[in-house]
């Protein structure tokens, strides 16, 4: 976990670098004044925390309520850090997993089987991408790694129907969990945009409760684009949670701040690295002290 923190602080750097010693010179070189809040907004702007969530700080600022504890009750309506809760009596408990090309998807999906399998949950995963077969290699190699069974089906199958298939299997065998990865596709193509939703309805089939949780899989280095893909893929499949990537190599750490002040749907977990031990459950106060260089 250490080595997580660090790497998550190392990462996040050159966000945290250009916004304190900013948001210093703000502070220290004169007062409080409209200037200083719009050079406040600038700064919090390029690192991606987006214009909602910015706008609010600097209001929230000028009001001189900025430091302010926040209400217990005002913190739990926040749903930013909210983890991802396995139902038992689910079996087993469907998660289903989108996002575009490259975003890391796969690799998280067997980080998770990692996690779940060393909790001593029974966990099967589905290569539901059919059209990349190194995908599906990848996520056999993370099944070898957690000794997970991979549903996978030959190239160019049909997904919708290797899941049916896998789901009707997992549930034989009295699976915990079934995680099954998708093919990453850009949130601006319809039709395969369309087979995430043919995807859904026949896992309904089997289940009208599954899938029990829909995962977006988001590349922190994209920034702003990001608020597209949630857009698109929360209209199409009613996303529940998140996981953030690769924040160990972007300077838009702020994106996780926008993200959340914009959809509230909770990021689950954040990944700093390739290892099982660098996805790791997302706590906003860690997150938050280490954008503003107070960790």
């Amino acid at each position: 976990m250490l080595g997580f923190f660090n790497k998550l602080k190392s990462g996040l750097n050159r966000t945290s670098n250009s916004l304190v010693t900013g948001i210093g010179n703000v502070f220290t070189k004169r007062r409080l004044d409209a200037e200083a809040i719009e050079e406040l907004e600038d700064l919090l702007l390029m690192a991606d925390v987006g214009y909602a969530a910015t706008s609010k700080l600097s209001q929230s600022l000028s009001k001189e309520k900025f430091g302010k504890e926040v209400a217990d009750e005002e913190a739990e309506e926040e749903p930013i850090a909210k983890p991802l809760v396995i139902d038992r009596t689910q079996k087993p408990y469907v998660i289903l997993f989108a996002g575009v090309n490259g975003a890391g998807k796969t690799t998280s999906i067997g980080k998770l089987a990692q996690k779940f399998t060393s909790e001593g949950l029974k966990v099967s995963l589905v290569a539901g991408d059919t059209f990349r077969a190194a995908a599906v290699e990848q996520l056999k190699v993370w099944g070898e790694r957690s000794g997970c069974p991979v549903y996978s089906a030959p190239d160019g199958a049909d997904a919708a129907g290797l899941i049916y298939d896998s789901y009707q299997q997992s549930k034989k065998h009295g699976d915990d969990i079934l995680l099954i990865d998708t093919a990453g596709r850009l949130q601006n193509k319809s039709t395969l945009m369309s087979e995430l939703e043919k995807i859904v309805r026949v896992i309904k089939k089997i289940d009208a409760s599954a899938p029990h949780s829909c995962i977006l899989v988001l590349d922190a280095t994209v920034g702003q684009n990001a608020h597209l893909q949630v857009e698109a893929f929360s209209s199409m499949l009613g996303v529940t949670g998140m996981i953030v990537t690769k924040l160990d190599g972007t300077a838009k750490g702020g994106v996780v701040v926008a993200l959340a002040d914009k959809f509230k749907i909770p990021v689950h977990y954040i990944g700093v690295g390739e290892s099982a031990d660098d996805l790791q459950p997302f706590t906003a106060e860690d997150y938050a002290a280490i954008l503003m260089g107070v960790k």
